[in-house]
C-alpha cells in the first residue's frame, strides 16, 4: 500500500487525522509555555487538489469536499472551526483548491513562541516544503529519515511537544516500524504527546499492530478509528487510525462529539462507524 500525501491530500483519513491534529494543539496553547510540533513524515505540505496527483484519485471530493459542503453543527462545528480555518488560510479567495497537509495545519495553529521540526526524506518533497515555508523562523525543514530523526530530535527543549508520525505505508513493515520507533521515543520524551497514524485496511494486520504497541508497556495509549464501508476481501482502504499517547485530558470527549457525524458524513451510503478505546491507562 501507498499512501503518499499528494495522492491523497484531503480524503476522509486526513480530514479526521487532522482534525485530531488541531485539537491536540488547542489544548497545547491553553498553557502559555511554548511546545515544539515533530512531523516525521511532513511531505510537501500543500497540495493543489486540481494538480495531477490529487486528481488521478479525486479521493479529496469525498472528504473535504463533503466537509466544506456540508458543515457540521452545533458544538462538533466549535471543535472543528480551527481545522476549517487551516483550510480556508491556503484558499483566500474562497472555494477549495488548495489543501494543507499537517506542517501548515501546524503552523496556522502555532502562537510566536512555538515551533514547527519537519522532516521529509523524499528530495524533491523536501525541496518544495522548505520552499513552503522560505523565510519562516518558526519552521524548521531537514531532509532526514524519521524513523532515525526520534532518537536524536528528542526531547525537544521546550519539554512539551507533540510527535506526529504518519508515513506514507511504502515500505513493508511500516507498523513495526512504528513501534519500534514509538519506543525508542518514548524512552527519551515520556512526557510527550504522540499521534500515530495508520491505514485500516486489513484488520488483522491492524489487531497485530495494536497487540504489538500493548506489548510495549506504555501507558496512556487511545485508539480511535473511523470507517467508511465495511472491510472487505480483498481488503481495500475503508478506515482511519490513530493511536494517541498522553492525549489531552479533554480529547476523548472531544472525539465523542466529532466522530459521530463525520461517520455519517464521510461514509459511503452511511455504512460509517467509529470506535475510541483506551489500550492502556495510567
Amino acid at each position: 500500500m501507498n499512501y503518499r500525501h499528494a495522492f491523497h491530500a484531503g480524503n476522509f483519513a486526513d480530514v479526521v487525522k487532522h482534525l485530531i491534529l488541531t485539537r491536540i494543539i488547542e489544548y497545547f496553547k491553553l498553557k502559555p509555555a511554548a511546545f515544539r510540533v515533530l512531523d516525521t513524515h511532513a511531505g510537501v505540505g500543500l497540495y493543489d487538489l486540481r494538480g495531477e496527483k490529487a486528481s488521478k484519485t479525486g479521493e479529496w471530493e469525498e472528504g473535504i469536499r463533503r466537509l466544506f459542503d456540508r458543515p457540521l453543527t452545533g458544538e462538533a462545528a466549535r471543535l472543528a472551526a480551527p481545522y476549517l480555518e487551516a483550510v480556508a488560510a491556503v484558499n483566500p479567495k474562497g472555494g477549495l483548491r488548495y489543501y494543507p497537509g499537517s506542517p501548515f495545519v501546524t503552523r496556522h495553529l502555532l502562537r510566536e513562541q512555538d515551533r514547527l521540526f519537519a522532516l521529509e526524506l523524499h528530495p524533491r518533497d523536501v525541496m518544495a516544503l522548505k520552499e513552503n515555508f522560505a523565510g519562516d523562523i518558526q519552521v524548521r525543514v531537514t531532509e532526514l529519515d524519521a524513523w532515525a530523526a526520534l532518537g536524536t530530535h528528542l526531547p525537544p527543549k521546550e519539554k512539551r511537544g507533540l510527535v506526529l508520525i504518519d508515513p506514507p505505508f511504502e515500505e513493508n513493515d511500516e507498523f513495526g516500524r512504528m513501534v519500534r520507533a514509538l519506543e525508542k521515543a518514548h524512552k527519551r520524551f515520556p512526557t510527550g504527546t504522540y499521534a500515530l497514524w495508520y491505514p485500516v485496511k486489513d484488520p488483522r494486520e491492524v489487531e497485530r499492530f495494536v497487540g504489538a504497541l500493548k506489548a510495549t508497556g506504555i501507558r496512556r495509549m487511545l485508539r480511535t478509528e473511523l470507517t467508511i464501508r465495511p472491510a472487505s476481501t480483498p481488503p481495500r482502504l475503508h478506515g482511519t487510525g490513530m493511536i494517541l499517547i498522553n492525549p489531552p485530558y479533554v480529547l476523548e470527549g472531544e472525539l465523542a462529539v466529532l466522530l459521530p457525524p463525520l461517520a455519517a458524513l464521510l461514509a459511503d451510503e452511511g455504512r460509517g462507524g467509529h470506535r475510541t478505546e483506551w489500550l492502556a491507562g495510567e
